[in-house]
């Protein structure tokens, strides 16, 4: 951070070549039927100027003289682009007038280029306002489980990552503004996600690859978590909110606020929750889940900096969570097991808007992030987990070229993880990238066209990787493979451990590349189809390669691809270093969508194509392992049931060509002004190439939601049927179909200046007992039984 001043300085002093403007664009918002639109965003394409029309549906931007692209968009109405040409020393007039959308279209600010949901070749999913608020969870991936393509690895509902289209852990990135979150989540379903969905302001999904944008760990795609902490205007504006969970007992109590005076913005936000053990449909003499309440809390100030031309913002994020770990035993014995998270984060964000004849913009954004987490055993910290990572990306985007918009981008990040303790199945390692990125776009009358490539060069290194002497037990019989490591010389541990073959340094460097190719056309009014293809690579990780040890979140013994299994019947099973070539992933994927998004009646229909060369993946062994406790001092009678009792099933990681492939469908009809149905369908397909299936693959389900929006009132029912999954991998059990029904009423009305709302939320209304086939311990931890919520929230 000592260089942060530098930036600060270098950015201001580049917006002084920004040119004041007199020319003005002005005009009149309206809908179809001719009533003004008020509050409609009028932006300037490609800058960061925009407006709201007032109470008459009017608007102006003042510019200078020259060709612009406007979008417009208003809720619950379609958007518009229009092109308006600015002569000097002469106001330019419009008259907009904006279509009905029962499609909800949302901006995004997951890419570079402003778009929304319906303009992007690439699928995305945007949850924001009530829906957002009525849908947070106490973790990201069970917010977002709802949507359509997404699922999450539900972990007793103290953590859970998001599930896109089959793919998680390493393959989806989760950031924050643009930028990796920077936790230990995909290391592990146990750890959680450091974000909080109650002080965020929306969550973007990008369903596919996005690795032209976020690098080779979104190979598979990114939920994007954006809020306000570093504000772009002095807007005076707040929101906060209180709830009770009567499963749980859960409160939280959560707020956002944005000021400033003059060129000075302020944010501030922080949340408060707390709750007790969460409770499931009486089944199997089970009511209770053990040890799976959750304490967290946290707040985030932030400043920004406003200028003619842009801003420059910084800010400051503390995050405190304490959680057990459900199902976290040692053979027989369950032992309560208490994570205890902290992260600090700082973030840099400027964007700033030049007259310069090559530079049109320069987006710039940076985050520093210190994150640990601590396993605790009756008080006692057993395994602790560090990350600190920096990451910088920057965007030079260039003036309009032949009607081409684009640019280029230096993305880098570093990531030294550790882990230390009884059950750090992972050795130190550090992981630095660096990335080169362009992109452009440009319409072609309807079609608008999409190109982009990326190099990246990522290094992992570790140092002193241990190779350890592993007893093994046989089991069951099944398949193995294995990967590999460059030679290194052989000799024994250092520090004179017990049980260590070799210890040895390890350097990989990768050098991914990504392709993409996309188009929307809006081939009639208020119709398009969009067209994504990529070629893209990823790195495998540090855990993938590493791992050699007990990983009791997800109940198995994990050897990385560097290593080996030798199982030849005329020697004792044992590990070594493989002799294969350490190799990266590819994948290659088309994404097809078509999309009604005018009228009373909308679709959205997505059909993807995903193969995968080399995909690394946990196989299971015939074999167990110790789960690396010592338990001699414990006397259970018979040596060998002991011995048996505190094993784990062995996984090693490997790598096969796999293809992927699905279809999504959403269908919006607004039935009449105040009613709305939605019914939405998913369903995947994940395969070994060579045979058989990847485990924990999503099942299909679909989702009903009929929708009311009065004047005072507000209310959803959904219905969700998910259906038996009995496409399992080898030694994975089938997980039967389910039903939930989940409800929701809002009654809003305003005090003051204040828009407040009193709800009230009902999950699981049925008390169905429920197993999450994506979860590691679907058996151990079904969905929460029926529960009901009550709240207030309030904005100004």
């Amino acid at each position: 951070m000592k260089n942060l001043s530098k930036i600060i300085s270098v950015l201001l002093a580049l917006s002084a070549s920004n040119q004041v403007c007199a020319e003005k664009i002005q005009g009149t918002v309206s809908n179809k039927e001719g009533e003004v639109v008020s509050g409609a965003a009028v932006k300037l394409m490609g800058t960061t100027i925009s407006t709201l029309t007032n109470a008459n549906g009017f608007f102006s931007i003042e510019t200078k003289p020259g060709i612009y692209e406007l979008h417009v968009s208003a809720e619950k109405l379609a958007h518009e682009n229009v092109v308006v040409n600015v002569f000097e020393n002469k106001n330019a007039q419009l008259s907009v007038s904006l279509d009905k959308s029962a499609i909800e279209i949302i901006d995004i600010s997951a890419t570079p280029f402003h778009s929304s949901n319906i303009e992007s070749a690439l699928p995305i999913t945007v949850l924001h306002g009530e829906s957002l608020r009525m849908r947070q969870e106490n973790t990201l991936g069970d917010t977002l489980s709802r949507e359509v393509g997404v699922h999450s690895n539900f972990h007793g509902s103290v953590a859970s990552t998001p599930i896109i289209r089959g793919l998680d852990g390493p393959r989806v990135l989760v950031t924050q503004n643009g930028l990796d979150a920077g936790d230990a989540s995909r290391v592990g379903p146990d750890h959680a996600v450091s974000t909080e969905t109650s002080t965020t302001e929306r969550i973007e999904v990008l369903r596919g690859p996005a690795t032209l944008f976020y690098g080779s760990g979104a190979i598979g795609g990114v939920v994007n978590i954006v809020d306000e902490r570093i504000p772009s205007s002095i807007e005076d504006k707040g929101e906060w909110l209180t709830e009770y969970n009567s499963n749980n007992a859960q409160s939280l109590i959560s707020g956002s606020i944005n000021s400033g005076s003059e060129n000075i913005a302020f944010h501030a936000d922080g949340f408060y929750r707390d709750s007790e053990n969460y409770h499931v449909p009486k089944k199997k003499g089970i009511d209770e889940i053990a040890n799976s309440a959750a304490k967290s809390s946290g707040f985030t100030i932030g400043t920004s900096y406003l200028l003619d031309n842009g801003f420059v913002g910084i800010s400051y994020q503390g995050l405190d969570q304490k959680y057990g770990i459900p199902g976290h035993s040692h053979g027989d014995e369950e032992v309560a097991v208490l994570a205890d998270m902290e992260q600090n984060r700082w973030q840099l964000l400027s964007k700033l808007d030049f007259e310069n004849e090559i530079i049109k913009s320069v987006n710039t954004k940076i985050a520093y992030t210190d994150y640990r987490h601590s396993e605790l055993e009756v008080g006692v910290v057993g395994t602790t987990f560090d990350n600190e990572s920096v990451e910088t990306r920057i965007e030079l985007l260039h003036q309009d070229f032949w009607n081409w918009r684009g640019g280029l981008s230096v993305h880098y990040k570093k990531s030294d993880f550790t882990a230390v303790g009884a059950e750090a199945f992972t050795p130190p390692s550090e992981t630095n990238s660096i990335a080169l990125a362009w992109i452009e776009e440009r319409h072609f009358n309807d079609v608008l066209l999409q190109l982009g490539a990326r190099i990246e060069r990522t290094e992992i290194t570790a140092a002193k990787v241990r190779l350890p002497e592993l007893d093994l037990i046989e089991e069951h019989s099944d398949e193995h493979e294995h990967e590999h490591e460059h030679e290194h010389e052989q000799h024994s541990d250092e520090h004179g451990q017990e049980g260590v073959t070799r210890n040895f340094d390890v350097k990989h460097v990768f050098t991914p590349v990504s392709l993409s190719a996309g188009l929307v056309w809006d081939f009639m009014d208020g119709y398009n189809v969009g067209i994504s293809l990529s070629h893209s690579k990823r790195a495998p990780s540090a855990s993938e390669l590493l791992s050699f040890g007990p990983h009791i979140g997800t109940g198995s013994y994990e050897v990385g691809s560097l290593f080996s299994l030798h199982d030849d019947h005329d020697e004792i099973p044992h590990f070594g270093l493989t002799e294969n070539d350490i190799v990266m992933e590819t994948a290659n994927n088309i994404d097809v969508s078509l999309r009604k998004f005018k009228g009373d009646f909308g679709f959205i229909f997505n059909a993807f194509y995903n193969q995968i060369d080399d995909y690394y993946y946990e196989q299971s062994t015939h074999f167990h392992a110790g789960d690396g406790h010592d338990h001699s001092g414990h006397d259970h009678g018979n040596h060998e049931e002991e011995e048996e009792a505190h094993t784990l099933p062995l996984f090693v990681f490997t790598s096969q060509d796999v293809k992927l492939h699905g279809f999504e469908a959403q269908v919006v009809w607004q039935v009449t002004d105040e009613f709305s149905w939605r019914v939405q369908a998913d369903i995947i397909r994940a395969r070994l190439k060579a045979g058989g299936e990847i485990p924990r693959t999503p099942p299909a389900r679909i989702t009903s939601e009929f929708s009311y929006q009065g004047e005072n009132i507000s209310s959803n029912l959904f219905i969700s049927n998910y259906f038996k999954q009995t496409h399992t991998a080898t030694l994975e059990s089938t997980t039967d179909g389910y039903i939930m029904i989940d409800a929701n009423i809002n009654y809003h009305f305003t005090v003051g200046q204040h828009d407040l709302a009193v709800y009230l939320k009902g999950k699981n209304l049925t008390d169905e007992y429920a197993q999450v086939h994506t979860s590691f311990l679907k058996n151990l931890t079904p969905l929460a039984g029926r529960s009901i919520s009550v709240g207030i929230r309030g904005s100004f």
